[in-house]
């Protein structure tokens, strides 16, 4: 299972990545398309800023760049070398695993794209006393 506090359970899950404790995302379904983007602005626990400075998560575009041909090879490697289809048929799996899984592709790279600059801090409650 995922240890809280680790990068990975905060990639997978979408939680803050400093506290762990709720979702960064007002509507955790990433098929409802009207809300795919929509976040809180800050963590209501330990009051983290999302978007660190305007245009934050453009950068999460490269790292959606690189996940979608991750699953674009996946899908090939999957139809054509396993399923030995043919490569038209491979190719539409690519298009298909591509449209299927974006909404879940744009979530994990904004995920992973917050986890490189915020860090999860297993004293952030004793860090909020502080500051208050």
């Amino acid at each position: 299972m995922l240890k809280k506090g680790s990068k990975l359970n905060s990639i997978l899950t979408g939680t803050c990545p400093k506290c762990q404790e709720e979702s960064m995302y007002l509507d955790q379904n990433p098929y409802k398309l009207n809300n795919i983007y929509k976040m809180y602005d800050s963590c209501s626990h330990c009051k983290t800023h999302y978007k660190i400075e305007p245009s934050f998560f453009y950068g999460a575009m490269y790292v959606s760049y690189a996940l979608g041909i991750a699953f674009a090879v996946a899908a090939f490697i999957i139809t054509y070398v396993f399923l030995n289809t043919s490569l038209k048929t491979a190719f539409i799996a690519i298009i298909v695993t591509l449209v299927v899984f974006m909404p879940i592709i744009m979530r994990l790279s904004r995920n992973i794209w917050i986890n490189i600059f915020i860090h999860y801090d297993e004293n952030w409650k004793q860090n909020k006393k502080k500051e208050l």
